[in-house]
């Protein structure tokens, strides 16, 4: 079974006078382990597709099931709670609570699951010192470089232990150094870990790293390639 089954899946978006169809018969799967790719040119339909993904937004038709489970047949509250624990998620503005430190960052998704403070600050611990950020434990988001806040933004979508994380243009914010030392980290999560990731990219950077290039036009699958 994929981990990830896309069937038929459209959007479109009526805001307008004229019906936006920003994605168009997406049909796909994606493996366990993955370390994919979505790319095209703005408007093609990338963050669309890891909303949906996300379970953030619904499809107009079509059908997500991960591991089996159909994520919009679920109530809203039982999309949230699957949210929380089965996905992963790092946004391109990094998202941490600027009033918490690195560790607690960590642990919110950890506090919202019911986690005993005592091992949500174990595993909290334990995630920052696999992105190496331990030291920095009681730092706030201002007093982090921008690529220390991706690192903490990456060990928080793991709090979880998702069954994937969703990139959202993760080093868009970010220099050649400090973006290759996020890629080199999750390639690291990815090989070791088994964790499958997913970005919604134009970062040339992230294209050359991941072994699997989605290519969206117009809404629609253009390519998909093995890198």
């Amino acid at each position: 079974m994929a981990l990830i089954e896309i069937q038929h899946l459209d959007k479109i978006y009526n805001s307008s006078a004229v019906a936006v169809h920003a994605l168009n018969d997406v049909t796909l799967n994606v493996e366990k382990k993955e370390f994919t790719a979505i790319v095209g040119p703005s408007g093609s339909g990338k963050t669309t597709m890891l909303n949906i993904l996300g379970g953030l937004d619904k499809p107009s038709s079509g059908f997500i099931k991960i591991e089996g489970t159909d994520i919009f047949k679920l109530k809203s509250s039982e999309l949230i709670d699957y949210r929380l624990n089965h996905i992963g998620f790092v946004f391109q503005a990094y998202n941490l609570i600027p009033v918490f430190t690195a560790r607690e960052n960590v642990e919110f998704i950890m506090l919202l699951q019911g986690v005993s403070k005592k091992e949500r600050e174990k595993q909290a611990m334990a995630l920052l010192d696999s992105v190496g950020l331990a030291d920095r434990s009681n730092s706030r988001p201002n007093q982090l470089s921008g690529g220390q806040q991706q690192r903490v933004a990456v060990a928080r979508s793991l709090a979880s232990h998702p069954d994937f994380v969703l990139a959202d243009e993760p080093t868009a914010n970010l220099d050649s150094e400090s973006a290759g030392d996020l890629l080199d980290l999750m390639e690291t999560l990815n090989e070791s870990h088994n964790m499958t990731f997913i970005f919604s990219t134009h970062d040339d950077r992230v294209i050359k790293r991941a072994r699997r290039i989605i290519t969206l036009q117009d809404g629609a699958v253009k390519s998909d390639v093995m890198n």
